[in-house]
């Protein structure tokens, strides 16, 4: 059945009755996002990447995230990534790649995430509800649009595990890799630069400055001149927050991204995607739960459980 701007959604879980397709959009990035993150909050994937020769976080991340796309260079990866300072990708690519071909990080951070998912999830790797929710994930995967959209396609591209804890943590990968490339067109079109992003999302309301700039290596100087650009531009206020003009700015952004990322749940129909939610925020509740995702977070995320 086809899902419609007007429609409801006709799902077991109330949380999403009566809400519209932006809505499902977004509720269905939040709640799948946790899935797919333990590859970044968990120790079981740094410890695959150490394992390999990698040293630290920050190579871990760089190294595991960009991997589907070959030996990329730095410059490749932050303009993929977006939102971080140059100089911390140039610190971790390409030395990532004398340590470990590209192809084996692939292998090692699927490694991790099943090691995750197992501690936090336990016996739910092996349950009915795993396996219904990995089948209708991949479904809305595989109608997840990859065009223009350089790390979904690289993620879509890679072969389907077996497991299905390991089918839903890909299926949530292409997804929200997907959802983020279309995001940073969209920022592109708005002509907000990296750093201004994350000021953006502080002065809407989101995480603090401090963890923001931390996360993405944003230096309070480089932080300051992106403020005063957007300042400029009558976007923000004296204080530092955004204005009538800025928050309607951001919304639209958000809005622009929640619109052209529900391809999937259009395909997926009304109920499954219902189902799908259901499943999922109950595995995501676990996940964070057991911290596997934290709240706060760079990403301003806080899943909908």
């Amino acid at each position: 059945m086809e899902l419609r701007e007007s429609d409801p959604i006709l799902s077991p879980d109330l949380t999403l009755a009566s809400r519209g397709l932006r809505a499902v959009s977004r509720r269905m990035w939040q709640v799948l996002e946790p899935l797919h993150a333990v590859t970044y909050f968990t120790p079981e994937t740094r410890f695959a990447t150490e394992a390999l020769g990698l040293r630290g976080s920050p190579m871990s991340y760089f190294g595991c995230r960009a991997a589907p796309l070959g030996g990329a260079s730095p410059e490749l990866v932050t303009a993929t990534f977006y939102g971080f300072h140059p100089g911390l990708v140039d610190q971790t690519i390409p030395a990532a790649w004398s340590y470990a071909h590209p192809d084996l990080l692939v292998v090692a951070r699927l490694s991790g995430a099943d090691i995750a998912l197992r501690r936090l999830l336990g016996d739910r790797c092996e349950s009915a509800e795993m396996s219904e929710a990995a089948e209708l994930a991949r479904t809305a995967a595989l109608a997840a649009p990859i065009a223009g959209r350089p790390l979904a396609a690289a993620n879509a591209a890679l072969r389907w595990p077996a497991e299905p804890h390991l089918v839903l943590w890909l299926a949530s990968t292409v997804l929200r890799e997907s959802r983020g490339d279309v995001h940073v067109a969209c920022l592109v079109a708005c002509d907000i630069r990296p750093c201004e992003s994350h000021v953006m999302l502080y002065a809407a309301g989101g995480p603090s400055a401090d963890l923001l700039r931390a996360a993405r290596g944003w230096s309070e100087q480089d932080w300051a001149a992106a403020a005063s650009r957007l300042t400029q531009r009558g976007w923000l206020s004296e204080t530092g927050l955004a204005n009538n003009t800025g928050q309607a700015v951001r919304n639209d952004t958000e809005a622009r991204t929640d619109d052209l990322s529900a391809a999937p749940w259009r395909a997926l129909g009304q109920y499954a995607t219902g189902r799908l939610f259901a499943l999922a925020a109950g595995f995501s509740q676990v996940v964070v739960r057991g911290g596997g995702f934290p709240v706060p977070n760079a990403m301003g995320l806080e899943p909908p459980l």
